[in-house]
């Protein structure tokens, strides 16, 4: 790692001459019709996500935050960030979101996540999906896994209300309050441990597609900036009320490969605390928001939209490896 990387940078802009080349294609490529753009897309999200990873704690070497503050490592996320967000906001029909009635589409799109249909997809998870599919699935969702709702804390401090200490009880929940044997990611570690994986954060970040880094990034982002806490908290809505139905098809999946009940627990545990959850993020943290900020409130469904968007996109490229995990070497 470069010491002082802004002043080097400036006494020798020879050093990223040919990184600015390669990165420069790359925001081109990725965002546009060619041949190329998976693999743009992969470099750009990997490059975002080392960078966003700074803004949390890992017990590691010191020396690895050096350049944590670096105004050339923040351009070069802007940079990313700017053309990326701009793609995704093409994803989604933004102006009818604006013309939605707020609290009725929250609660419409609710009742739809908490019991959707049975797609393909469900069917192979709940039906066919291998043991050796298993274990990819665990490696893969152990980056977020293993450091979960770290990002969540990001948004809590400020002013005290009811709002603020809804999401304060999410995240108590999500860490076991203060018990690292009850923290959702020690018993994400023991599924791992149980099946002979590796529990280490990051250990198969080499295996994880880029828009599961995508769908990561993106909550960096959202939880970084405060004018964004409306989509965040949108998105988050979105996830802990869709949550129990996703980890019900995990969980049926190792109870037909016969596993034990260390390497589903973690899936239980979210089912019950999930479904928990989800209804405080629709009634006391989304409703209300939309009630304190009535002209900004459609950006609650966008986050919701997008969050749903995202997750899907993701969703779908690790079923394409799943699928595929005989051939994968864990």
């Amino acid at each position: 790692m470069l010491e002082n990387l802004d002043e080097q940078v400036k006494r020798q802009p020879d050093l990223i001459k040919n990184f600015e080349e390669f990165f420069s294609l790359a925001l081109t490529e990725a965002y546009t019709e060619n041949l190329k753009a998976e693999l743009a897309n992969g470099f750009l999200q990997r490059l975002l996500y080392q960078i966003n990873r700074l803004k949390l704690f890992w017990y590691d070497a010191l020396h690895s935050y050096t350049n944590e503050r670096s105004s050339y490592v923040e351009k070069v996320r802007d940079r990313i960030e700017s053309v990326w967000q701009a793609w995704e906001l093409t994803q989604l029909d933004v102006e009818k979101i604006q013309s939605l009635n707020v609290k009725q589409a929250l609660q419409e799109r609710a009742n739809v996540d908490l019991n959707p249909p049975l797609s393909a997809a469900k069917r192979y998870l709940q039906e066919d999906m291998n043991l050796e599919g298993y274990r990819l699935l665990l490696a893969i969702a152990s980056l977020d896994g293993l450091v979960e709702a770290s990002r969540l804390s990001r948004i809590l401090g400020g002013a005290s209300n009811e709002i603020q200490a809804t999401l304060i009880r999410v995240l108590l929940e999500e860490y076991g309050n203060g018990r690292l044997s009850r923290k959702h990611s020690t018993f994400f570690a023991q599924m791992m441990a149980e099946l002979g994986l590796k529990t280490e954060p990051e250990a198969y970040f080499d295996l994880v597609p880029w828009q599961v880094l995508a769908s990561i990034n993106h909550n960096f982002l959202l939880t970084e900036r405060k004018r964004h806490f409306l989509r965040y908290n949108g998105g988050l809505t979105y996830f802990e009320i869709a949550g129990p139905a996703i980890y019900a098809d995990y969980m049926q999946a190792a109870k037909r490969l016969q596993l034990s009940d260390a390497a589903m627990g973690y899936w239980e545990l979210h089912i019950r605390e999930d479904e928990r959850h989800g209804q405080w993020m629709l009634t006391d943290v989304a409703l209300p928001l939309a009630d304190k900020y009535p002209h900004d409130a459609w950006e609650l469904i966008l986050g919701y939209d997008q969050e749903k968007l995202i997750s899907d996109r993701a969703a779908s490229a690790v079923m394409v490896l799943i699928q595929n995990a005989k051939s994968i070497q864990i």
